[in-house]
């Protein structure tokens, strides 16, 4: 039986503030073109992403890629990235200095998807792999994991190519449990007791792994008996 239903989130929805001009040096039109040419990428990456799960689930009858979010960073935040950098707000130092301007997250159910999946996406000869960086093997001090790659696609349009870098973080269902919650205590304000749930939440995430490798044994075992 086929899984039909890969759940994704196509078009990133970007809020653009009013004093556009103000926040990046009179670049308005320039910046809203750069956030185009993101979008863009995300359709290239998301696309090839839904392809090669649609090919394992006919080839193994199984989808390693449960679902797919995506999202653009907002101008704001991109302004507060660049200040922090000490860089100018213009959309030159946007595209030479940060990587996550475009990013999307894909939600496997078993660890060896995450890294199958990203393999099979680096293989593609039309994609470059820039930088990985795996918190799964070296998790963060707070509990965080996650597979992170920086990729760098092209995007054709009418007149040009463009190569265009994307953040892709692949992680599994309990590891996106976990960063939905970790974010809302990160980025809440005047959370009671925040330092106790820091704690508590820093256990959960070791009992996540254990309980998302357990999964993938047991999983490997109904498998062998197929």
């Amino acid at each position: 039986m086929l899984d039909s239903e890969l759940q994704t989130s196509y078009m990133p929805q970007v809020h653009l503030p009013e004093d556009m001009d103000k926040v990046f040096e009179h670049e308005a039109k320039e910046f809203v073109e750069m956030l185009m040419m993101y979008n863009c990428a995300i359709r290239e990456v998301q696309t090839k992403l839904q392809v090669l799960n649609d090919e394992l689930s006919l080839t193994r009858n199984r989808n390693p890629i449960q679902f797919i979010k995506n999202r653009i960073k907002q101008p704001e935040s991109i302004a507060t990235k660049l200040k922090k950098k000490g860089l100018p707000h213009t959309v030159k130092a946007v595209e030479e200095n940060l990587n996550d301007v475009a990013g999307i997250r894909v939600i496997c159910a078993f660890i060896d998807d995450i890294y199958q999946v990203a393999d099979m996406l680096t293989a593609q000869d039309d994609i470059e792999l820039i930088k990985t960086k795996d918190y799964i093997k070296n998790p963060k001090k707070n509990g965080y994991r996650s597979l992170h790659l920086i990729v760098e696609v092209p995007v054709f349009f009418s007149d040009c190519k463009k190569k265009v870098r994307v953040e892709v973080q692949i992680r599994t269902i309990a590891m996106d449990f976990w960063a939905s919650l970790e974010h809302q205590v990160k980025y809440k304000k005047n959370v009671r007791d925040a330092e106790n749930i820091v704690y508590e939440l820093r256990a959960c995430a070791d009992v996540i792994n254990r309980t998302d490798y357990h999964m993938q044994s047991i999983r490997d075992r109904i498998v062998e008996t197929d």
